[in-house]
């Protein structure tokens, strides 16, 4: 895989001079239409061996085009707030955003291949991590990114001497790292090892360009060029146009009978008992979350729901139980301008909460199988793909300790018209009250199908709904405490 890329290929200084200048130019020009389109943005990978020119042809990618619209990121060794997160935290709230450019040094491949190289975990771990790495890439593809991914290269003699002419010179024996002569003794695992990422991860949305490193003017240029012909050709393309595909229900019905018309409706709790458990499960939930075990795990809790299914009174309930320190709300409402020049569970990922802590999403990144996809904000090929985004973004919490809830808050049609009825009558409710929610039950049947096929495809043993018979506010409000009090006792319980 990396014959072609120890042949010695050179280019003399006067043909990098003649050559430069136009190509500087034509980067440029790109990169303003980039910026001026708005349509998407780009991220260059930079990985391979090290000696290679990694850093200096970063250097000269923000000498010649603007640098103002470039952000470097290096993913050296995880910070305490990092480690306190999932992994991919650190990648997503460094994604650039439609219109710029992001360059990743340390990237989710640099990772994966250190571990591997010195013995952390074995080759099914980093096989794990590959398929992690192109789900991820292949998200940001159908969101409309354009992803470079350059493997810089040296054979083990061209390494080496360049390694011992740095070391030789005073005037640059600085340029050496720990990391540069530490790579020189794994030299063959890192190349092994790198070979399989590399072939297992090229592919036609995202592939690999394999540079040789030794000459700085055959370098630059290479890379030049292929970032410019990328470009050109991503500016020129027209928007990505979906398929048609599938869009019934996922388990058919011929009785039209869906899972919410399996729910008992009528459950309640008389005041009493209702003052009773809940005291109880606030006070189990407290103690929870002070258990010292809470500091191997984080807690995210999701509210969906009907319009006026008592989502806010079941979050009011499960705050009262808790120090204000120990939680946060996120309410999530329509994308600001910010939030829809990124991928759409960017503005998720950032608001994970560390570990020992709690957060609670009024509505979720289920908005998009819900409301977008019902109200045709998005298109079906996006929302079908979105299942499994989502379920890989709730595996990767899961594996890093966060105890997931999910919510539906159920009402049935008659409640809620009681419901939006009273909110009118009272002066402090109105603002709870819209057109745009008496609007929403002419799609009642819609909803109650995309809820349908939210479940079935989003509910499993890491991540469970729980469908909340919400008829009766009191009755909700207690399972919704019970449920996640069970959660945390099991994750405690796995250790």
């Amino acid at each position: 895989m990396f014959e072609s890329a120890e042949l010695g290929h050179a280019v003399d200084e006067e043909t990098f001079d003649k050559e430069a200048p136009a190509l500087r130019e034509a980067l440029l020009e790109a990169q303003y239409e980039l910026k001026q389109q708005g349509r998407f943005p780009v991220i260059i990978l930079i990985n391979g061996v090290e000696g290679a020119g990694k850093g200096e042809t970063v250097k000269l990618l923000n000498e010649w085009m603007d640098p103002r619209l470039i952000q470097v990121s290096t993913f050296d060794q995880q910070t305490d707030e990092e480690r306190a997160r999932p992994p991919g935290w650190r990648f997503w709230r460094q994604l650039p955003p439609k219109g710029r450019i992001g360059i990743f040094f340390g990237n989710w491949y640099s990772q994966m291949l250190q571990g591997r190289v010195h013995g952390h975990f074995k080759t099914a771990v980093l096989d794990q991590a590959i398929d992690g790495a192109l789900n991820l890439e292949q998200m940001l593809c159908d969101e409309g990114a354009l992803i470079f991914k350059f493997w810089f290269h040296l054979s083990k003699k061209q390494m080496k001497a360049r390694l011992k002419s740095l070391r030789d010179d005073p005037l640059h024996s600085w340029r050496i790292s720990p990391l540069d002569w530490q790579q020189s003794e794994t030299y063959d695992r890192f190349v092994r090892y790198g070979e399989r990422v590399l072939r297992r991860t090229s592919r036609d949305f995202a592939p690999w360009y394999v540079v040789e490193g030794v000459d700085e003017y055959y370098r630059s240029l290479t890379v030049g060029r292929i970032l410019l012909d990328g470009l050109q050709a991503a500016l020129k393309a027209k928007a990505r146009r979906s398929g048609h595909p599938h869009v019934a229900p996922l388990t058919a019905s011929l009785d039209n009978r869906g899972l919410l018309d399996s729910l008992d409706m009528s459950q309640a709790l008389e005041k009493e008992d209702y003052q009773e458990q809940l005291a109880t499960e606030q006070a189990r939930l407290a103690g929870l979350m002070r258990d010292k075990r809470m500091r191997r795990h984080a807690l995210v809790a999701v509210f969906e729901g009907n319009d006026a299914a008592g989502k806010g009174g079941a979050i009011r309930r499960v705050a009262a139980a808790l120090d204000p320190r120990q939680y946060r709300i996120v309410p999530i409402a329509a994308p600001t301008e910010e939030e829809r020049a990124q991928p759409y569970l960017w503005r998720f990922w950032r608001h994970i909460p560390a570990r020992g802590n709690f957060t609670v999403f009024d509505r979720s990144w289920y908005g998009r199988v819900l409301v977008e996809r019902v109200e045709g904000f998005c298109e079906p090929g996006d929302w079908l793909r979105a299942y499994s985004e989502i379920n890989d973004f709730e595996e990767q919490l899961s594996e890093a300790g966060v105890v997931v809830v999910k919510f539906w808050l159920a009402i049935d049609e008659d409640t809620q018209y009681q419901r939006f009825k009273e909110r009118e009558q009272i002066a402090f409710k109105r603002f709870k009250i819209t057109e745009e929610d008496w609007r929403n039950r002419d799609k009642w049947q819609e909803y109650r199908d995309a809820v349908g096929d939210m479940v079935d495809r989003t509910s499993t043993a890491i991540a469970p709904w729980t469908l909340v018979e919400a008829n009766d506010k009191r009755f909700a409000r207690v399972k919704v405490l019970r449920t996640i009090n069970e959660a945390l006792e099991k994750a405690f319980a796995k250790g």
